[in-house]
């Protein structure tokens, strides 16, 4: 009977350990994302700034960032043009840039290629948070017209209060995303300077 006991408490602590490992995990990939999309935001605006010296800067500025990082993907010159359409996309509106920070980048692009109005493209970032949908459900709800469906009704929402499920579909896409610069999540001992030096190096 005791041992019954032992092993059942043995196995909610692991649960309890497990659920804060995949805590942990979500939570270093949403710092990650965060951080990736600051990135690609401030290259977007000196690519912007330099928009008079025409596409060869681009060439040039990916050319020498492949060589610089070797490693680290996101580089090309068709993401680069698409960092300079994220900045102006997202600068002139506050709110998607606070919002498109907590998403990956890929749902960002697809949103603003697809997405032209500032409230439309909030409300899908926010569905986005809530339910946790990967690009590709994403896709669906912007091509069935989910905001004009349902979008107008809904007025409250939960999205700020809500965490990032590990198992929802978006933490796996950020997971998977190959902009996130390769992150291992929990794979190797380290502390929070390894951590942001991972993100650039």
């Amino acid at each position: 009977m005791e041992q019954n006991m032992l092993d059942k408490e043995f196995k909610e602590i692991f649960e309890s350990i497990k659920n804060e490992i995949y805590k942990t995990q979500t939570l270093i990939m949403s710092d990650a994302n965060k951080r990736l999309l600051e990135l690609y935001f401030y290259i977007g605006k000196v690519v912007n700034e330099k928009s008079s010296w025409g596409n060869k800067f681009i060439d040039s500025l990916s050319t020498q960032m492949k060589i610089d990082f070797p490693n680290i993907k996101g580089f090309s010159v068709r993401n680069i043009k698409n960092m300079k359409k994220f900045y102006l996309e997202s600068s002139a509106n506050e709110k998607v840039q606070m919002a498109s920070a907590q998403i990956p980048w890929s749902h960002n692009l697809l949103i603003l290629d697809k997405i032209k109005n500032e409230d439309e493209r909030l409300w899908y970032m926010h569905k986005c948070l809530e339910n946790g949908w990967s690009v590709d459900v994403l896709q669906i709800q912007i091509e069935t017209n989910l905001y004009e469906r349902q979008g107008k009704n809904v007025k409250d929402n939960n999205f700020n209060k809500k965490l990032l499920s590990p198992l929802s579909d978006m933490a796996n896409s950020m997971q998977k995303d190959p902009y996130i610069f390769n992150l291992p999540l929990l794979k190797e001992k380290y502390i929070e300077t390894e951590l942001e030096n991972a993100l650039i190096v």
